[in-house]
């Protein structure tokens, strides 16, 4: 998280102060590198130093924060010059740098590295100094021991494709691709064409939408600890499933010039539906199960690999879509509604529920006995 906000920092400071585009290029690419690890590693820390009963709940209150940011962003952005925005993001890296030196280390990777007395006192600080952690402490160290004594379990590239992690990858690329190629990335970037192209008013547009982020978000955040994921991105998928086909049935009535007073109307209801329900399943909930499904010795290896494929696809998806768009408005969305309908299929077959499950339960689970993983 340090080198992440140090890669931050610097890309912004390159970004407010650029003089030409070379310094734009390399602060892109500085933030991006920073954004990218901190993608990762905050959703993995969180879910590592969560009891069992609130880790989804406080996971997915990183979306409630990003949604934040977002939400700032759509409204000082229309009254803030671009260079002082830059210089705005530097705040919250330094705030954070300062932050991480009163933060303990993560439990699980104190085990991994072998130091069990900071591993005890790294849990008493995060329970509380009266707290009874001598279970939880025990079941860490017994399950990483385990997996460090396994001659099976390294942790290099190759190993990752072994077959007992198959399934866990499957898991957690997967969702990073259904994620993505459902169109989200390029349905919030592209808002503002949207509502162009349906004839509703971008300023209002957008407006509504930024008021609408945070508390989208939060509906994520009351529900995953008590439904669990599964019924969260089932309810996700079919919602952005039928929301992306009635946006596709507005358009084709757009071209039709049938009911053109309620098109625009209609396209910004079901845009917001289809945002809402992203939100409160596969916006988040991918970055949550892939927090939790990967043991401790692959955690790296293979949180990269998701990490990879989905800010890939995110950009594959995000630079198709102007020619997706330009091709056929009604047949975008049809398409992100297919793909969002084999979603579903997806996280009905092959999903599993960790709802009430310690990480240490998850691996053994569905890493050391793989013939009995399955949805609960």
């Amino acid at each position: 998280m340090w080198v992440s906000d140090i890669l931050c920092i610097i890309g912004w400071f390159s970004i407010a102060l650029a003089k030409d585009a070379m310094w734009l290029n390399i602060g892109r690419i500085s933030s991006g590198i920073g954004l990218g690890l901190i993608s990762y590693v905050v959703p993995v820390y969180i879910a590592e130093v969560s009891p069992k009963h609130v880790r989804g709940t406080f996971t997915f209150t990183n979306q409630i924060l990003q949604n934040c940011g977002l939400a700032m962003v759509y409204f000082s952005g229309n009254y803030i010059n671009w260079r002082t925005l830059a210089l705005i993001g530097v705040l919250p890296c330094f705030i954070q740098a300062i932050g991480l030196f009163f933060v303990p280390e993560s439990p699980r990777w104190l085990a991994k590295v072998g130091t069990d007395t900071e591993l005890e006192n790294s849990l008493l600080r995060l329970r509380g100094r009266d707290a009874d952690i001598s279970r939880e402490a025990s079941e860490i160290q017994v399950v990483t021991k385990m997996v460090e004594n396994d001659s099976s379990s390294r942790s290099t590239f190759c190993d990752l494709f072994q077959r007992k992690y198959s399934y866990t990858l499957v898991v957690g690329i997967g969702l990073m691709l259904v994620q993505q190629f459902s169109g989200s990335s390029a349905v919030v970037a592209y808002a503002s064409t949207i509502f162009r192209k349906s004839g509703f008013s971008v300023a209002l547009g957008s407006t509504l939408l930024g008021f609408f982020m945070i508390p989208k978000a939060m509906i994520g955040v009351i529900l995953v600890d008590k439904w669990g994921r599964r019924p969260l991105l089932l309810t996700s998928a079919s919602g952005m499933s039928i929301s992306s086909i009635l946006i596709g049935i507005a358009f084709t009535l757009q071209k039709m010039k049938l009911l053109p007073n309620l098109t625009p109307i209609f396209t910004f209801i079901c845009l917001m539906l289809y945002i809402g329900t992203f939100a409160i399943g596969l916006g988040g909930l991918p970055w949550v199960t892939m927090s939790e499904i990967f043991p401790i010795n692959i955690k790296v290896t293979a949180g990269s690999i998701v990490t990879l494929v989905s800010f890939s696809s995110s950009s594959m998806v995000t630079y198709a879509f102007n020619f997706l768009f330009e091709w056929s408005t009604q047949g975008t969305f049809y398409i992100f509604g297919g793909i969002a309908g084999a979603a579903l299929l997806f996280i009905w077959l092959l999903v599993p529920e960790t709802k009430g499950l310690s990480l240490e339960e998850i691996q053994t689970k569905f890493i050391h006995q793989p013939n009995e993983t399955n949805q609960t």
